[in-house]
Formats: C-alpha cells, structure tokens, sequence
C-alpha cells in the first residue's frame, strides 16, 4: 500500500476505532487517563510500524490489544497493584459483551454514557468531545471560545471528578436518555460545526465525514426521542447547514459566504427535508429551544431565491427570542449580521463594539466589525480589523477569503 494509502487507514481508524478503544480500556482499567494515554500510544505505534509492515487485515483489533498492552505496562509501571487492577490484567477480550441497553448504535451509546448528569453541562460536552468524537483539546477550546490550556484543565478536573465520585461507567436506560439528551445534541452540534468550518489551520476547510456522523447520529437520537422537539430542530439545523456544502468553497480554496454563494448547488433534497422538520415543529405549537429557533433562521434563509429577497425582519426577530433563551455573545454578533441588512451598518456596528471585551480573540468578530467598518467607507480601521481576523482565523478557505477582501480595500 503506498503511503496515502496507509496514511488513509490510519486516519479512517482514528475516526471509527479511537471511541471503541477508550470506552473499552476505561471499562478494563477503570481509570480514563489510563485509557486514553494507552490508546494515543497504539496509534502513535500505528503511525510508526503501519508504513512499515503493512496494514493489519483487522486495525481495530491491532489497536485494542496494542492498547491494552500499553495499559498494562503503565499500571505495572506505577505499581498499581490493587485487586482491581489485578482483575483487569487477568481479563481477555472474550469477555462476555456489555448489554447494549436504549440505545443500538455503539457510537451514540458511548455518547449518552459519557455525557453523566452528574457533571456539568459544559464540562460532560467538553470530555464527550474528547473521549468519544475524538476532536483535540484545540478544536474544543476553539470551540468553547477559552483557551486551549484552560480547557485542558477543565478536561482533566472532569476526569478527577469521574475517578474521586466514582460516577458509574454505566450503559443509560431508556429512562435516562431525556436527562442526557440536551448534552448529547450539544455535542453533536459542536461536531458538526468543526466539520462544517474546521478550525485548525492544518485542517481541511470543511470536514464532510463530521457533518456526515453528526446527521447520521442525530437521525439516530430522533428515533429513540421523535416528540423531542429540540432534536428535530437539530436535525433540521444540521440538513439547511448541509445543504449549502457544494457551494460554500470557491474552486480557488476561498470560503463563499451566504450572500455571494450559487443557490442553485443547494442540495434541493436537504432544504425540503430541512424545511418539512421545521413546519412540523411550527405545527406543534410548542414553545421552540434554541435550535428549533436557529433552524427557523436557517430556514428563512434557504427559502428565498436570492439573498435580496431575504425576509430580514424576520430572521431579526427570530434571533430577538434567540437571545431571551441564550444571551452568548456569539449570538448577539450573529444578530447583529441581520440587524445591519434591516436598519444598516451604523446601527450593526454600534451593537458589535459593545461585544469587544467578550469576543476579542474570536475571528469572526473582527471579521463582522472589518465588513461593517468596509460598508460604512471606513477603510483604514476596516483594514486593520481585517488582519486580525486574519491572525486570528484557523481555517485556510476562511483566511483566503478575508485575505482577498482586505487587500481589495483602499489605501
């Protein structure tokens, strides 16, 4: 196999078997740093011996036991001789299966478990993300908007608190899966949008196999919950989203955004599955959650022809009960977007600055402020505004985009 090709495998296991080998150590050793510790090495040693000798006929398998292997060593290096690790060492992979419970998928299963009541939201999504959708502590960080060192704390302290309160590694039931399930779709939001725009810079701009598991997931979880309103609403957030894929990057690696991109390469399957979710839950006349009201958003926007005929004051007023359910600052910039279309770039700017002191190391806030400042003729702080977006950006097609619009300014 040639290099490519191994590479391919490697990252194709990465992506299927990482979630299974750490659920699997952390049920064998009972110890989560034990677990993901011994599962980086076994694919680091994949890396190193795969180019080599080829890759094997099962790779989970390789992994698993490779891991299980590292495992051992450590316990055995720090002396770890209690009569739980002494089981773990003596058990084999032939064990008897663990009972599957609500949930079919192992992906989702794993999901719901590791997203525990027990710890908070925040926290419970941000392990979720690391130890199951397998994303790096900087795409977490990016996506929380903190620092990559601070949320390396705060995944470690999750981990403290799983070990110190002995919070069970256990399968959810059926009647545990509403208590999860607002962790569980904040999850696999946050996977979809790093597939939707990745954020790191060695990345691809836009990971379609994320934005595919993530619906995949969802569809899964509407199943299992189809009255839960919130669900169908991400699901529906998620098809309008995807939808736009083929046209939100220019043959020339640039980012298209909304307004410039081909309406006609919108998947018409997805925007009518997207649109028939979001009128059912209009039907319902149930008071929407905040996705069920970003759907609505979305929905407002794949519904007109050309962005001209954008129904603004709707998608303002759509995000006006937006903020009453989620006051973030990411949500009043992305208000602020609609409110420069209805009432122009002044009014828009004036609400963007107030947001500087929440949202100084966030590109698309520069971003936002640098297209405001452009229309309102502005230029020099337009400029300046640019490149720190620029700076600050991760995403190539994203910083193509932003590099073009600064230089094609003034002065």
């Amino acid at each position: 196999m040639s290099g490519a090709g191994v590479h391919d495998a490697i990252t194709r296991a990465h992506h299927d078997e990482w979630a299974r080998v750490v659920a699997a150590l952390t049920r064998r050793f009972g110890d989560l740093d034990v677990a993901e510790e011994a599962a980086a090495e076994a694919f680091a040693a994949a890396v190193e011996r795969w180019p080599a000798d080829g890759v094997p006929a099962n790779p989970g398998a390789w992994l698993t036991l490779t891991a299980g292997r590292r495992a051992i060593d450590r316990v055995r290096r720090e002396g770890k001789r209690d009569d739980r690790h002494r089981e773990a060492l003596m058990r084999y992979d032939d064990d008897p299966p663990e009972p599957l419970g609500a949930v079919g998928d192992e992906r989702l299963r794993l999901i719901f478990t590791c997203c525990h009541p027990a710890l908070a939201m925040e926290t419970r999504v941000a392990l979720t993300l690391r130890m199951v959708a397998g994303l790096t502590v900087a795409e977490i960080a990016r996506a929380f908007l903190v620092r990559e060192t601070a949320m390396e704390r705060r995944i470690t302290r999750a981990k403290a608190k799983i070990k110190d309160a002995r919070v069970p590694y256990r399968v959810p039931s059926a009647a545990d899966l509403p208590v999860r399930v607002s962790g569980v779709l904040a999850v696999l939001y946050l996977v979809f949008n790093e597939g939707y725009l990745a954020t790191g810079p060695g990345a691809d701009p836009i990971r379609p196999g994320l934005t595919a598991e993530a619906i995949r997931l969802t569809r899964l979880v509407r199943a299992l919950l189809p009255d839960d309103g919130e669900v169908a609403g991400l699901l529906a957030l998620m098809l309008l989203i995807e939808a736009r894929r083929a046209a939100r990057v220019s043959r020339t690696g640039e980012l298209v955004t909304l307004d410039e991109q081909d309406r006609g390469a919108w998947d018409a399957g997805l925007v009518a599955e997207g649109h028939r979710l979001v009128r059912e839950r209009l039907a319902a006349g149930v008071a929407p959650g905040r996705y069920q009201i970003l759907a609505a958003i979305n929905a407002v926007h794949t519904s007109a022809r050309d962005v001209r005929d954008t129904d603004w004051s709707q998608v303002v007023a759509l995000y006006d009960r937006l903020v009453r359910l989620d006051r973030s600052p990411v949500v009043a910039l992305n208000r602020a977007v609609a409110v420069a279309e209805l009432d122009g770039p002044d009014v828009a700017l004036a609400a963007v600055e107030r947001l500087g002191g929440d949202l100084s190391g966030y590109h698309a806030f520069h971003a936002t402020r640098a297209d405001l400042l452009r229309r309102l003729g502005r230029s020099a702080e337009s400029r300046a505004a640019y490149a720190a977006a620029i700076e600050l950006a991760g995403n190539s097609a994203e910083v193509a985009a932003l590099t073009r619009r600064r230089d094609r300014l003034a002065g």
